[in-house]
Parts: C-alpha cells; sequence; structure tokens
C-alpha cells in the first residue's frame, strides 16, 4: 500500500514525544501521538496498526487532520462521532436531586411522568423526554433506589 509522507518540524515532534511520555493525556490522545511519530519515522501503517491495535482509518484520520491543522487538531481536535449531549452532568444532578426529593403532595413516590413533568419546569431542560429523565436515573441507580421510582423498571 502506498503511504503518504509526514514529516514534523522539530517543535511538532517534541510536543509530540511530551505527550507519549509524560503528563495525564487520554488514551486517543496517547495514541494519534505515537501515529504522527511513527509516520515521521516513516513506519508502514500497517506495522503501526498492528503494534497498537487501531484501525486504518484512525492512521488516515490523523494523518489527514495533521495535514490541514498540524499537531493540535491530529491529537486533541479531532472531531468524535455522534451527537452531542443534550443534557450534561449538573443537568443530570438535578433530576436525581428531584427524585431524591419528597413526592408531590398527595403521593407516596415519584412515578416516571411526574418526574418528567417537575424536570420540565427546570431552566433549559423543557423538552426532555421521561426516557432521558429514566436514563438519567439508571446511571445513578444508587438515587433511584431511594427515590423508589414507579411504573418504569430501569434495567
Amino acid at each position: 500500500m502506498r503511504q503518504t509522507e509526514l514529516h514534523l518540524t522539530d517543535e511538532d515532534r517534541s510536543l509530540v514525544d511530551e505527550i507519549r511520555s509524560k503528563g495525564a493525556h487520554q488514551a486517543r490522545e496517547v495514541n494519534r501521538a505515537h501515529v504522527l511519530a511513527s509516520l515521521d519515522r516513516g513506519v508502514p501503517e500497517a506495522q503501526i496498526m498492528a503494534v497498537l491495535g487501531i484501525g486504518r482509518t484512525a492512521v488516515w484520520h490523523t494523518r489527514a487532520a495533521n495535514l490541514q491543522g498540524g499537531v493540535e487538531l491530529a491529537v486533541f481536535g479531532v472531531a468524535r462521532w455522534g451527537r452531542p449531549r443534550q443534557y450534561d452532568t449538573d443537568d443530570e444532578a438535578r433530576v436525581t436531586a428531584l427524585a431524591c426529593s419528597t413526592p408531590p403532595a398527595g403521593r407516596q413516590r415519584w412515578t416516571m411522568v411526574e418526574l418528567e413533568r417537575a424536570a420540565r419546569q427546570e431552566v433549559g431542560m423543557a423538552n426532555v423526554s421521561r426516557e432521558t429523565v429514566r436514563r438519567m436515573l439508571k446511571k445513578t441507580s444508587q438515587a433511584l433506589a431511594q427515590a423508589d421510582v414507579v411504573h418504569w423498571r430501569v434495567d
């Protein structure tokens, strides 16, 4: 297979070596740094894939990002697939706190429908669905057990 050559500047090479050797970095960032260092040394793609245990597209995307925007983009800024999260951990904490609070008047427990309605009253959560509330609570099963939610089984 024909491989596009990649040559790093001395500054880029030192940045890549620093990422590979020190500091706390995510595994994909370290793998991308290894890919760039290997491509810079002329290591074949097949060998890079075998040693790092990554796919061909990961090598291609890292090389393309480096050619487009440099080492910073290649290591840290390659966009991830999928839709971004609509609700962050603060929203999840608010729903969990709501489930752990006292239920509405005349009720002994929260139901999923009531939790959904109450969550929709929170700022920035006007369109939250019952399924989203259920998934948020599933992540914190301990809070779910305390809230004793009924009418929906969380597996």
